[in-house]
């Protein structure tokens, strides 16, 4: 290799690096930005569900409070070194994945036992006003850390932005469940939501485990064993 052409391919690299660094800039933006909100919203929430005895207000409270630790996660992962670290990804990537189950058994078990035992949750003006604050938020914060996770190829992060899609999902659902109650005392609405967010929790926790659906365009190009992190992963 010529001089000429190592000079290319060395400014080639650094040019790279400094792209990567900038989205891992962006991307811990948008994780302190996440864990900012998630910290009202998971206070509010469960104060709000403890009071009014809502099973899927609480729930809801505690997928922010799990959300918030995934924003954690991704800021330690683009934090110094570990931007360029494969052994890092594979962590985070992991550590999020986790964090969905830990969500659904509790919320599942108080779900069942609400419906059986036919508790009727109070209407709550608070849950109603959160989950319509949440419904604007985090489609915003869960697509642009996508775009993110695409650019640098890191599952951890996409996982992280399908956390907050999720919690735009179940907002959508709490809100149905809290203004069917409100409206026409459909307290059974309540432990349903429950359940959905419970479900849809294990499914998008084993897909982040598995890396699925991650975009791969273009991996950071430092790490040299970045198909090891989980992004690309081929397994079912």
């Amino acid at each position: 290799m010529s001089a000429v052409e190592i000079a290319i391919e060395r400014g080639t690299a650094r040019h790279d690096r400094a792209a990567l660094e900038r989205l891992a800039r962006r991307a811990r933006l948008l994780s302190w930005l996440s864990l900012a909100w998630m910290t009202v919203e998971g206070a509010v929430a469960i104060a709000a569900g403890i009071v009014a005895g809502s099973i899927a207000l609480i729930g809801f409270g505690l997928d922010s409070a799990i959300e918030g630790l995934a924003s954690l996660v991704i800021i330690w992962r683009f934090t110094g070194s570990r931007i360029h670290s494969a052994v890092a990804e594979d962590r985070a990537q992991k550590l999020v994945a986790i964090q969905f189950f830990v969500l659904a058994p509790y919320v599942a078990a108080e779900s069942g036992r609400a419906l059986l035992s036919g508790n009727r949750p109070d209407e709550t003006l608070v849950g109603i006003l959160l989950a319509c604050g949440s419904l604007v938020i985090m489609p915003v914060l869960g697509i642009a850390k996508q775009r993110i996770a695409e650019q640098v190829g890191s599952a951890a992060t996409r996982g992280e932005g399908r956390q907050n899609m999720l919690c735009a999902y179940l907002a959508a659902a709490l809100l149905v469940g809290l203004l069917g109650n409100a409206w026409v005392g459909a307290w059974w609405l309540d432990a349903a939501v429950g359940l959905l967010i419970a479900s849809v929790a294990v499914k998008e926790g084993r897909q982040a485990w598995r890396g699925a659906g991650c975009g791969c365009v273009s991996a950071p190009p430092d790490l040299a064993a970045h198909e090891k992190s989980g992004c690309c992963s081929t397994s079912p």
